[in-house]
Order: structure tokens, then sequence, then C-alpha cells
């Protein structure tokens, strides 16, 4: 008689297990179709990132979508769109769907237009936050020590200032003259990264810093040392992947921060300058006529609520689905 222990199998129940096709057999399933089976069960954020990947596609086609559309560009003033009496705006109509501004300029195509501002500044923005961030997270979560207690001081002085009230700060100092370092940061576009980077890293640091304290007394990482591996094969090769997930996860709860941060500086008039479109620029003209032009502030306002609602859903859907510890 055999004595040999069965062989064990992910069940049928499993949520690891799927059924190989044209078998009987069950095989575990991978890291990545684990999270994409969890993810799209998750109608919200599915929808979210459908209308992410719209207005990504809006963004990118805006010069085209402008000429279907049949209106004029987003900077083109024409005055014969004004109320002929008082040359006030206009609302929608056949001509101009979402109406025109003070200046008789084209409301869709300057929404359109300012998508791609949005976008553009939001993503160069939490990129750079997230590679200074993750960097100066790491070393001093590994290294601990002076290293730790230098780069924890420097997070803890740049949290200590109002966040709005720096950023508009060093907007405000780099919008004169030829702007910051010797013109490298220059009026505009550039200023408001500059000011986002500057403000968010620290807080992807800390998060950061907390994660690699705790994987930096795991198991792998003690065979790796144990093994003779360098401190930056370690932080490269077996700390970082573990860091994947929650970089993934803060960057789309980090993206609309940074599209309000933006609209907050071109309210203020320190951000994206004009006649560039900015949805931030465009509610802030639309204050003395909006009793009179709710079509000034509402579409332009209704643009940034529906991408940071979207960026915020698709973030809380990540987490879930990249959550170990999801029960679906």
């Amino acid at each position: 008689m055999s004595t040999a222990a069965p062989e064990l199998r992910p069940g049928p129940g499993d949520p690891l297990a799927v059924a190989l096709p044209g078998s009987g057999d069950i095989t575990a399933r991978s890291p990545l179709q684990l999270f994409w089976a969890r993810f799209r069960r998750d109608r919200v954020a599915v929808g979210a990132l459908a209308v992410i990947a719209l207005l990504v596609v809006v963004a990118v086609a805006a010069p085209l979508i402008v000429k279907l559309a049949g209106v004029s560009g987003p900077n083109v003033q024409d005055s014969s769109t004004l109320e002929p009496m008082f040359g006030n705006p206009t609302g929608p109509s056949g001509d101009h769907p979402l109406g025109v501004d003070d200046l008789g300029r084209d409301i869709f195509a300057r929404v359109v237009y300012g998508a791609r501002v949005s976008l553009e500044v939001a993503l160069l923005a939490t990129l750079l936050s997230m590679l200074i961030g993750v960097a100066v997270g790491m070393i001093a979560g590994y290294y601990r020590g002076w290293q730790d207690a230098v780069l924890s001081r420097i997070i803890d002085v740049v949290l200590a200032f109002p966040i709005l009230l720096l950023a508009v700060g060093i907007a405000s100092a780099c919008s004169l003259g030829n702007g910051c370092l010797g013109g490298t940061i220059k009026p505009g576009l550039s200023v408001v990264i500059l000011v986002i980077v500057v403000v968010n890293w620290t807080y992807i640091a800390r998060i950061i810093r907390g994660q690699v304290l705790s994987l930096r007394e795991k198991e792998f990482v003690e065979a790796a040392r144990s093994l003779g591996a360098s401190d930056r094969r370690i932080l490269t090769r077996d700390v970082l992947p573990n860091l994947v997930a929650p970089i993934v996860v803060y960057s789309t709860l980090l993206i609309p921060q940074n599209i309000l941060l933006e609209a907050a500086l071109s309210f203020l008039g320190v951000g994206v300058q004009s006649p560039d479109a900015s949805w931030g620029a465009m509610i802030a003209k639309a204050i003395p006529t909006f009793d009179s032009a709710w079509w000034f502030m509402a579409f332009p306002g209704m643009a940034l609520l529906l991408t940071v609602l979207a960026f915020n859903l698709l973030g809380d859907g990540l987490q879930d689905a990249l959550d170990p510890r999801a029960n679906r």
C-alpha cells in the first residue's frame, strides 16, 4: 500500500486559483491576475478609469476636437459674440456650445485646452515629487541614524509652512523678471510644477520611510544582507519592488491634489499665465460676472470637479485591488 502524501492543489473555491482552459486542472493566479480580478469587480473604479482615459484623449487631441466642434481657438477674441449693448459674455448657442467669456473667447475650446494644462502639471509634478520622495524616504528608512534624523527634520521644516502660503510665495517670487535659478524656472507652467514639487515630496517621503522601516527588518532583507549584497542592491532589488503598491496608490491620490493646487495658484493669479487656458484662471475671471454669466464659471468648475473625483475614485479602487488582505 502506498503511503505517499496526497498532492495539495488549490481548490475551486480558492480565490488564488483559476481553472486552466480545456482541462480540469486548477493553478494559482499571479499577483497581476489577482489585481485585475479585484479591480474589474469595482465598477466605480473602472468607470473612473474610463473617465480619466477620455480626459487624456481630450487633452492630447485638443486641437482636433476644437476643429471638429467648429469653434474658434482658445485664445481667439471675437467681440461680435458679445452682447452689442453692454459687451457682456453670451451663453451657450449653436456656434458656441458652452458660451463665450468676457473677451469673446470660446468656453468650450478653453475648457478642452485647460484639460491639457491640468494633466501636464499634475503628471509632471507628481512624477518629480515621487522620484524625490521615494529616494529620500528609502534612504531615511533604510539607513536610519543621522541620515534619518537630518532628512526627517528637513521634512518637518517644510511641513511646518502653510502649504498654500508657501506655494504663493515661491510662485510670486519666480513670476518676476526672468524667473528663478538663473532663468531655468520661468514664469508660467514651470513655476507651478516647481511649487508643487517643493510642497508635495515631503508627504511621499514620510510614507515611504515608514514602509522601509518595516521592510528592512524582514527575513528576505536579512537573507540578502547575509549573502553579502550591497545596500544599493538591497534597496533596488529587494525593497523597491515591495513599494510599488503604495507608490501607485498614493500617486493616483496625489494627482487630484496637484490639479487642485494648480487651479488654486492660477485662481490667485500666480499660476499659468494668460492667455493660456487654465480652469483655475477661468473660474477666477468668472467671479465678477457669475450672477449674469453662470456658464463662464460652471463649465470649467464641472471639468475640475469630474477630473478630481475620477482620480480619487480610481485611487480608492487601486488601493482595494492591491490590498492582499482584501477578501473578494
